[in-house]
Parts: structure tokens; C-alpha cells; sequence
């Protein structure tokens, strides 16, 4: 089919029961805390990360950009099981780029055509909680295109505007109840608000307000068009 596929998350209400038991709402530290470029405070050698990269997929769609998240499918040994999520994955054997191992993920787990893909830069590479340094490239993709999902990687796909994702009424910053108040206040775990039924956060969310300041530096050269 063409465009956003897949099927609404109906627990929904479980990820948000989740942020309010186990998230508590902070004031960060500075705009800096916005901005980090690992899920934790204290990073160990970069020797010891294993390789990932993620394709930011961004498309015109109703006259503005728009980002294309995918949620990933329900699978009691995944960890970030009905996540959402860029597509994306580890570096394999026959990857000879991160930009090369972004392109295959993502035609593996939806089914887009890397000759769709204008690839228009990365941004820094980020590192994850599981001890991934993830680097997420970004790419234009044709838009519309026909989306073909991995079940077993992939339960949706939808898109959300950057205009949405740049209002900063649509994200809170949170700590794990766990932390020390001034930890927590430097590093908060970024949760938006929940949008066509899905909630982006943790990881995904930090990388995506990272691209929204590459934007807004001139690193990332996006095509004139609204957003």
C-alpha cells in the first residue's frame, strides 16, 4: 500500500501509565540537556560500542516535511519491543557504510527502495543504554512510496509533522525515579506527547530533537519546503 500502514497500538494507555509510575517530570539543568548524544550520563571507552545506524526517513507530505517512525513489533525477548522507532539496526559483515546498513535495514523492515533515498547527511552518532553507537543518517524519501512492513521487525508505520516535534509544549523532560535530582536534571529522558496513538521517547526522541538542531545549524540541508 502506499503511505502510513500497519496497525494503531491499542495499549498505548500501558506506555503512558509507564511514564507516570516509573518517569517523574524535571526542569533540565540548561538547554543543553535537550541536546545529549548517549541515553546515559557516564559513557564507557567507544572501543567497547557496537556499531548500529538508523535512517531518519523524512518525506513531503500534506505541503510540510514530515518524519516517517516506524513502532517496533511485539517480541517478549526484545527490549525495546512496541517501541517506537527509526528503522534501522546493527552493522553486518556486508555493510561497507553506516549509510549502507541504514538503507538495508530499512528496505528489510519496510520495504523502501534505497534508489528512493536521497541520503542528505548524518548527525552525530548516539550512544544507546544497550551499548550501541547508533548513527543516524538522514534521507528524503520519494514521497508517496509503497511501504511493505516485517511483520516480525515491524508492527506500523506513520508519520508525524516537524512542526509538531519542534513545539516544545509537545515533549516533557523526565528522570527515572532512581536518579539523583541534579543527574537527573542534566540528563532528563525526553517523552513527548502522544500523537495519532503513539508516544515517541527515550532514545528516538533525543536523536530526533538532535536532527531538528542539525536543521536549525545548517547541517542537515534539507530541500525547500515547509517545517
Amino acid at each position: 500500500m502506499h503511505g502510513i500502514t500497519g496497525e494503531r497500538w491499542i495499549t498505548t494507555s500501558h506506555y503512558t501509565q509507564v511514564m507516570h509510575d516509573k518517569l517523574t517530570r524535571v526542569v533540565p539543568h540548561d538547554d543543553d540537556a535537550l541536546h545529549h548524544d548517549s541515553d546515559v550520563p557516564v559513557l564507557t571507552p567507544a572501543g567497547q560500542f557496537k556499531q548500529a545506524a538508523v535512517l531518519i526517513p523524512v518525506v513531503q507530505h500534506d505541503d510540510q516535511w514530515q518524519v516517517l517512525f516506524i513502532r517496533r513489533a511485539a517480541n517478549k525477548q526484545d527490549r525495546h519491543s512496541g517501541q517506537v522507532a527509526f528503522p534501522g539496526g546493527r552493522l553486518e559483515a556486508g555493510d561497507s557504510t553506516h549509510i549502507a546498513a541504514a538503507l538495508r535495514e530499512t528496505q528489510e523492515e519496510i520495504g523502501v527502495d534505497p534508489g528512493r533515498v536521497n541520503i542528505v547527511g548524518h548527525i552525530r552518532p548516539y550512544i544507546t543504554i544497550s551499548h550501541y553507537q547508533v548513527t543516524p543518517i538522514v534521507g528524503v524519501v520519494d514521497w508517496p512510496t509503497t511501504l511493505r512492513l516485517q511483520s516480525s521487525e515491524v508492527a506500523r508505520a506513520f508519520l508525524i509533522p516537524l512542526s509538531w516535534l519542534r513545539d516544545q509544549a509537545n515533549f516533557t523532560m523526565r528522570a527515572r525515579l532512581e536518579m539523583d535530582p541534579l543527574s537527573a536534571r542534566r540528563h532528563p529522558i525526553i517523552v513527548y506527547n502522544e500523537f495519532d496513538g503513539e508516544i515517541l521517547w527515550g532514545a528516538t526522541a533525543r536523536m530526533t530533537l538532535n536532527f531538528l538542531k542539525a536543521i536549525d545549524d545548517g547541517k542537515i540541508p534539507l530541500p525547500p519546503g515547509n517545517g
